[in-house]
């Protein structure tokens, strides 16, 4: 099969690397990729987002399978685009995408199918949220409605830096904002637990742990994830059915009453408080950087679960996983989340070499003149498997620290609360 890959970040190269196992691919593309997956696939300089350049580019080269790995793409409707265009393509229609796309959107759906997740309000413009905000208590969160590549959630202590997270959303920080969602501060631990839908039926995929703060102890701003540790410490046999039960049933069930059905991937964010799941947020495709830490634990052909969402079969496989602990780190360029420089080389990067137990993906980097830059804030994923995370993290470290790349940092403590308490 000839198959493409779209995006460009550590999810999507660890989703190429996967792909390569099967012994059905016959030929990979990446649009438009990066300095990792040019070394493992064919990298596709092509605006995604220009509709008919891709089409030109799949039908030319006879492409099997488009596999969409940002959430950008899914929540405006490339997924229904390709499909009219009889372009076979794995991932969730514009519709049922909402459920990222809008958290105002997914909140509605908790209140009608009463999905457990924190008590929240809506408010249209500033001075609402103001009044509402000086008798509510602290800390609360202030989320901006649409897309923000993970960066559009306040968790905010007092007034005053409540008040200016309003101001900032509907100032325009994350695109225009016609609302905002301002919803109480839920105390517990994070776990993010995926599930795969054909449309038809799902399956539990994985979980995870993601620590989505710049700094150690979970301080300071919030990334787009600093890194993840699977499975999650959190899950347990009760825990597990409460999700599907009271979280994700309730979903599906929402989905099909809008006379739509689901193919992909479901991320389901939670927070654990007492061993009982309250729903934080959807994402419509693999997490990052959870997909890095999950992944490389798949025992089954990973293009076969794909396909078989495509075709409507997932009832016929079954997923198996390694019976191992996996551990991702990201290094980040000197700055982020805020600004940082970019075009800058790695020039270690080539003596640092992936087995069958530690892996690198890259997410912000480019190859130039047969050299790895990075261009992004977040640059590199360091990957270990093994028998338990301190071991994992104790290798990842090390190796980090075997690149010597002065203009980078990254996180010490992934996986604390688990391997240092």
């Amino acid at each position: 099969m000839k198959i493409a890959i779209l995006g460009n970040g550590g999810r999507e190269h660890a989703i190429a690397t996967q792909i390569l196992k099967s012994p059905k691919l016959k030929k990979l593309y990446c649009i438009p990729g990066n300095a990792g997956t040019d070394s493992i696939a064919e990298n596709v300089s092509l605006d995604f987002y220009n509709y008919e350049s891709l089409l030109h580019f799949i039908k030319k080269n006879k492409i099997d399978l488009v596999i969409v790995g940002p959430e950008k793409p899914l929540v405006e409707g490339i997924v229904d685009f390709l499909s009219r265009e009889n372009v076979k393509v794995f991932g969730p229609n514009k519709n049922v995408s909402q459920l990222e796309g809008s958290k105002i959107f997914t909140k509605k759906i908790c209140e009608r199918y009463n999905i457990p997740t924190a008590q929240f309000g809506v408010f249209k413009n500033a001075d609402e949220a103001y009044k509402y905000l000086e008798n509510a208590n602290m800390p609360i969160v202030v989320k901006a409605d649409g897309l923000a590549a993970g960066k559009g959630v306040y968790i905010c202590e007092d007034l005053e830096s409540s008040n200016k997270a309003v101001k900032e959303i509907f100032n325009g920080k994350f695109g225009l904002a016609e609302q905002v969602l301002i919803e109480e501060f839920l105390q517990g631990d994070e776990m993010s637990y995926f599930v795969l839908s054909d449309g038809k039926i799902f399956k539990r995929f994985n979980t995870a742990q993601d620590h989505k703060r710049v700094g150690e102890g979970d301080r300071g701003k919030n990334t787009g994830g600093m890194g993840a540790y699977s499975p999650s410490g959190l899950i347990n046999a009760e825990l597990d059915k409460k999700v599907i039960t009271e979280i994700v049933n309730p979903t599906f069930k929402a989905i099909k009453d809008m006379g739509e059905n689901y193919k992909g991937f479901l991320y389901v964010g939670l927070m654990i408080k007492n061993n009982n799941p309250y729903l934080i947020e959807y994402n419509v495709r693999m997490g990052d950087p959870e997909c890095q830490t999950i992944l490389p634990l798949l025992a089954t052909d990973f293009l076969d679960l794909i396909l078989s969402c495509c075709d409507e079969t997932l009832h016929n496989q079954n997923i198996l996983w390694e019976e191992k602990k996996s551990m991702c780190v990201v290094l980040c360029s000197n700055g982020y989340p805020d600004s940082y420089k970019k075009d800058v080389e790695i020039p270690n990067i080539k003596k640092i070499k992936n087995d069958d137990t530690f892996f690198i993906y890259h997410a912000g980097t480019e190859k130039k003149d047969n050299k790895v830059y990075a261009t992004g804030g977040r640059v590199l994923n360091f990957v270990s498997i093994s028998d338990n995370l301190k071991s994992s993290r104790d290798k990842v470290i090390k190796e980090i620290e075997n690149l010597n790349w002065n203009n980078g940092f990254f996180r010490n403590d992934i996986g604390y609360k688990i391997i240092d308490k």
